[in-house]
C-alpha cells in the first residue's frame, strides 16, 4: 500500500513531527486541526465558535489538498477544552457538514495544543 503525506499552505502548518494528512489506500487520515489562521499562525478571535469555524475551514483545506471533501468524511473526533461548549460547536459542525453525518466521537480534553478551545481530526474516503 502506498502511503503519501499531504500538505497545504491553506491550513496551519504542522506544529510537530507529523503530517497535516496521510493518504493510505482509499483513505485520507487528517491530523487534528485547531483554530489557527493559516496566514498569521494565530488563533482567530471570537472564542470557541470562531475557533470551531476556523477548525472546519482548515480541515476542509486539508481534505481538498488530499483529494477528498467534507461530504466524503467517514469519521471525526471532536476534542473540546470544555464540554460545556458542546452545543455551540455542535451547531457549527452541523452547518459545515449539512445533510452529511459522519460517525463521530466528542470528548473533553484537559488541554489542547497551544491552548486551543476545540480540535477536530477525521478520516475521509478519496475520490
Amino acid at each position: 500500500m502506498k502511503i503519501q503525506s499531504v500538505a497545504t499552505s491553506k491550513a496551519p502548518q504542522a506544529i510537530g513531527p507529523y503530517s497535516q494528512a496521510v493518504q493510505a489506500g482509499d483513505l485520507l487520515w487528517c491530523s487534528g486541526q485547531i483554530g489557527l489562521d493559516p496566514e498569521t499562525g494565530e488563533f482567530v478571535e471570537g472564542g470557541v465558535e470562531a475557533q470551531a469555524r476556523q477548525v472546519l475551514r482548515n480541515l476542509e483545506a486539508v481534505l481538498q489538498a488530499g483529494g477528498s471533501s467534507m461530504d466524503r468524511v467517514l469519521r471525526t473526533t471532536v476534542f473540546l477544552q470544555d464540554l460545556a461548549d458542546f452545543a455551540k460547536v455542535n451547531a457549527i459542525y452541523a452547518e459545515a457538514f449539512g445533510a452529511h453525518k459522519p460517525a463521530r466521537a466528542c470528548v473533553e480534553a484537559a488541554a489542547l495544543p497551544k491552548g486551543a478551545l476545540v480540535e477536530i481530526d477525521c478520516v475521509a474516503a478519496l475520490g
